[in-house]
């Protein structure tokens, strides 16, 4: 094991426990062309853990490999599932923190759909941040509302004030997450009445209910509830509550500014406790659920059944390129229009709509994600199809 320091919390003890090499350094980020997609850039993940406090970093990240522009594309927003749990989250937010009329910020706002939402609801005022952002045709009708800004967000806004604050699914991200959060308190200063809302991918779900397909170059950093409220925590936050959400995909964390403090509750430190037997064990389970699936995929192609993947985005695009000499899928089935027409990056497998299936007619399709389950089997249903199914 090779020893560096935990950009959380400084330990010298962030010893690598894991080796994932040669992985397509962008998942959401498609190719127009077969060729290119298979020739995409590559990195090495080597994942370390701090037995400090919890946190998971790639500790080979190398953020010179990655350039987040607009052809960045992870929007879940087209699936009805994701869709109302966005719509839930944002009312439930409002009625929590009477965003009526209020100023938000959204660090990381992708296309702006959540910002949107927030905004639309609740009749706010909103400031969007993110380099990946694209001016869209609805947006227009909000443009008195919402101003977006193609940056990264940094102190140099510091001047933007406002009365909330969310940030999701980009605190994974970035290599120094606490640079970003001792920023953010700063810019805060004494209002103390400004609320935080980060959601991120919950790593308890990748390293304890061996969600692996989601460990991806982009992802840097990996926070379980222990390491997600030590940072908040360490850089000048009260945290009010950490809680799962999206059948556990997804960790959220509130908090208003407070005071600084490294002190663990009981609860933390058996959580912490966990984690690490958890990660002791992570690697030799990760390879049998590998190996599994290779199993299964040689199978499946003995029976020359025609199969797709349904689900392009990180999870799919990962499965595909670890078991890519073990199978013959030709096709990745994805909402998402952006990205129909696309190529996988490492395997090249083109990305099609559903009604593509029609003609294609396939026998099995495996679904990335179980929690898409009944949406993606309902849709097949109505397009006729007789296929079977598999979550993976």
């Amino acid at each position: 094991m090779s020893q560096h320091t935990c950009p959380v919390c400084g330990s010298n003890h962030f010893e690598t426990f894991f080796e994932m090499l040669e992985v397509p350094v962008f998942c959401n980020v498609l190719w127009p062309e077969q060729k290119a997609a298979q020739n995409c850039q590559k990195g090495d993940i080597k994942l370390a853990f701090c037995p400090s406090c919890g946190f998971i970093g790639n500790a080979a990240f190398d953020p010179s490999l990655l350039d987040y522009t607009q052809a960045y594309e992870n929007s879940l927003d087209f699936s009805p599932k994701f869709q109302n749990y966005s719509q839930s989250l944002a009312q439930r937010l409002i009625e929590n923190y009477d965003l009526h009329h209020k100023h938000i910020i959204e660090i990381g706002c992708g296309k702006g759909e959540f910002l949107v939402l927030l905004c639309e609801l609740g009749n706010n005022q909103g400031i969007g941040f993110d380099p990946t952002y694209v001016p869209l045709p609805e947006h227009e009708k909000v443009q008195d509302k919402i101003t977006f800004i193609q940056d990264y967000y940094s102190d140099k806004y510091a001047d933007y004030a406002s009365d909330f604050i969310c940030c999701r699914h980009t605190l994974e991200h970035i290599p120094q997450p606490t640079i970003l959060l001792e920023n953010l308190r700063q810019v805060i200063g004494n209002r103390s009445h400004t609320a935080i809302f980060f959601e991120v991918p919950n790593g308890l779900d990748t390293f304890q209910n061996m969600a692996i397909w989601d460990i991806i170059y982009e992802h840097c950093c990996y926070f379980a509830p222990v390491s997600l409220s030590y940072a908040f925590a360490s850089t000048g936050f009260r945290v009010e509550r950490t809680y799962d959400e999206f059948r556990s995909q997804f960790l959220c964390i509130e908090a208003v500014p407070g005071e600084s403090t490294k002190e663990m509750s009981q609860q933390q430190i058996a959580d912490l406790q966990q984690l690490t037997e958890d990660i002791k064990t992570f690697a030799q389970r990760f390879t049998t659920k590998v190996e599994t699936w290779q199993s299964k995929l040689e199978y499946i192609n003995k029976k020359d059944q025609r199969t797709v993947v349904w689900g392009a985005g990180s999870k799919g695009v990962t499965f595909l390129n670890l078991l890519k000499n073990k199978n013959h899928i030709d096709f990745i089935v994805d909402l998402n229009p952006r990205k129909q027409g696309m190529y996988v990056a490492g395997t090249g497998q083109r990305i099609v709509a559903p009604e593509f299936l029609r003609d294609y007619q396939p026998e099995l399709i495996l679904i990335m994600n179980p929690v898409y389950e009944q949406e993606i089997q309902q849709m097949v249903a109505d397009m006729g199809l007789n296929a079977e199914f598999m979550c993976v």
